[in-house]
């Protein structure tokens, strides 16, 4: 059934700080739009019917989307760290004992006007806590509490549902995750590709790989790739699976050590963390070894559930699931951007009205600095050339390995008859393919498949590839939300500073991690949207900010 432009969709929000699948299931027993975030120290045992779905243990916030109605968020971490990274209106909360008093007004701020709370073997100080954030609390039995929050203080007025049409400029990983989440929750979408088909530039290479990211620290990128990397995991299971959904296959990816040195940093990291073997593990030499067919002195890190996409037929499953919510608008540049009448209308070279809706989002990498509003954005391009190696009969051949191998360049599995070895990082903009480039790629093939045959593809393999430009910002992180508006930005202090166009949103900067931060993007920005949950935390949410560079911009002037 499709929403009237403006139709208000409750969404009710439960938070658990003990996930419980009973009182879960129970909730979804009651229809209608569910979100429902569950606080845990260690991901619980999956329910039966959900174990494809799962979330590996590793820390941080997993999004497990059920269906179109339900949504559940695992917050794995101590509450009193995860709570503060929670942005939420929620209607209903379920208390473990383990709960401290200092928590309440940080519930309370999480409450809407009437939420209800629960609360198990509640002592005395958590019920004097909750009732001076504003909770009416009584005794349901001699130890549990049931109460409602009826705080006196003004509070935020509700956001006004979005009227569900958008134009999404970009066909390409960014703005094909994007259209399938809008088309999912019921939005009517516009896409616009100055191409034929979709994921023709960046998102253009016949091969993409999908690994995490590793650190001693657990950075922000670290934390960043690991939500963005298992969620999309699990939604790729959702529409089938890499190799039946879309072209691909979860081979697995090994990252080798560069030197023994660095064999030590990451043997510490999985040391430290102590990750699910599934999700990181290490290999030894002669494991490593075995597995590429070729010597390596070091070993390295192995992705299980990694592997590698072609990122077109991904895009292209996506934009047929939108069904009849989506219309494209192909072999068409949109140009410029006008606000009239509290709508966007977009307009092509020759001044031609393409489109038109409330919501713009552009996603359209590198080319996007070509729209006005966004031409401040500190966004430059990465030149990549691929090398395309063919399987021949006449040798040399190139290596045909059973899973993707990377150190300072990758190599994929031979698929369709091609094997794909890359990718540089150059400054330039040159579109050509160049030798030098390919030697460069065959150059680091053979460091990390060490054999004769390999070597000898420097001097023997034809030039053959593709030259695709990626879209980076200066800190390397994707950008994720409102755009912000230069022209009217005066003294900031704070991201809840900085002036936004209204109903202007972007999805850039994916640099080479397009296949894993593209729907974890797109589910974020959606969430904004539509009003309801981020699927991270608070601090990454803030980290992907479009406005960020405004104000590191502003307070550095002051």
């Amino acid at each position: 059934m499709l929403l009237q432009e403006g139709a208000q969709v409750k969404t009710r929000v439960v938070l658990d700080t003990a996930f419980c699948g009973e009182r879960f299931e129970a909730a979804r027993a009651l229809g209608g739009r569910l979100h429902y975030i569950a606080v845990a120290p260690d991901v619980p045992p999956a329910p039966e019917q959900l174990g494809h779905v799962w979330p590996l243990d590793v820390p941080g916030f997993h999004r497990v989307i059920l269906s179109d109605e339900v949504t559940l968020d695992l917050l794995v971490g101590a509450l009193d760290a995860m709570l503060p990274q929670v942005a939420a209106r929620v209607d209903a909360f379920y208390l473990s004992p383990e709960v401290a008093p200092s928590l309440a007004r940080m519930l309370a701020k999480l409450a809407v006007q009437g939420a209800t709370l629960h609360a198990r073997a509640a002592d005395e100080a958590l019920v004097w806590a909750l009732t001076a954030a504003g909770f009416v609390c009584r005794m349901a039995d001699a130890s549990d509490i049931v109460a409602e929050y009826r705080s006196l203080r003004p509070r935020a007025a509700e956001q006004v549902a979005p009227v569900r049409r958008a134009v999404v400029i970009g066909a390409g990983l960014a703005g094909s995750s994007a259209a399938h989440r809008l088309c999912a929750r019921g939005w009517q979408v516009t896409l616009i590709e100055r191409h034929a088909q979709p994921a023709q530039e960046a998102s253009g290479n016949l091969a993409g790989i999908f690994m995490p990211l590793l650190s001693k620290d657990d950075n922000i990128p670290t934390r960043l790739s690991r939500a963005a990397y298992l969620f999309a995991l699990r939604e790729w299971r959702r529409m089938g699976g890499a190799g039946v959904a879309f072209d691909g296959a979860d081979c697995g990816v090994l990252q080798l050590a560069r030197d023994e040195r660095h064999a030590k940093v990451q043997q510490d990291v999985l040391a430290q963390w102590g990750y699910p073997q599934q999700y990181a593990r290490w290999a030894d030499a002669q494991e490593a070894s075995a597995m590429i067919g070729a010597p390596t002195p070091h070993g390295g890190w192995l992705f299980e559930q990694g592997g590698w996409a072609r990122p077109a037929s991904l895009c292209e499953a996506m934009l047929a699931a939108c069904g009849e919510r989506l219309r494209r608008v192909f072999c068409t540049e949109a140009l410029s951007l006008q606000r009239v009448d509290d709508e966007w209308q977009v307009r092509g070279a020759d001044g031609a009205l393409l489109a038109q809706a409330p919501t713009v989002i552009l996603a359209s990498g590198a080319s996007a600095g070509q729209i006005e509003q966004a031409s401040e954005l500190p966004l430059f391009k990465l030149r990549g050339q691929v090398t395309h190696l063919p399987l021949a009969d006449a040798a040399p051949q190139p290596p045909l390995l059973p899973l993707v191998v990377c150190r300072e360049a990758y190599v994929t599995p031979p698929s369709n008859g091609m094997v794909c070895a890359g990718a540089t990082y150059d400054s330039d903009d040159d579109p050509a393919l160049r030798a030098s480039s390919q030697l460069e790629n065959l150059t680091r093939l053979a460091e990390i498949i060490p054999t004769e045959a390999v070597a000898a593809l420097a001097d023997t393999a034809p030039l053959a590839g593709r030259v695709g430009f990626r879209c980076a910002a200066p800190d390397r992180l994707p950008l994720a939300g409102a755009l912000p508006d230069y022209a009217n930005a005066g003294r900031l202090e704070f991201l809840s500073e900085v002036p936004r166009h209204p109903g202007l949103h972007c999805l850039l900067g994916y640099a080479s991690r397009g296949l894993i931060w593209a729907p974890l993007m797109a589910e974020l920005l959606v969430s904004q949207l539509e009003h309801t949950p981020p699927p991270l935390e608070a601090a990454l949410v803030d980290a992907l900010d479009p406005g960020r560079f405004l104000l590191k911009q502003r307070r550095r002037a002051q």
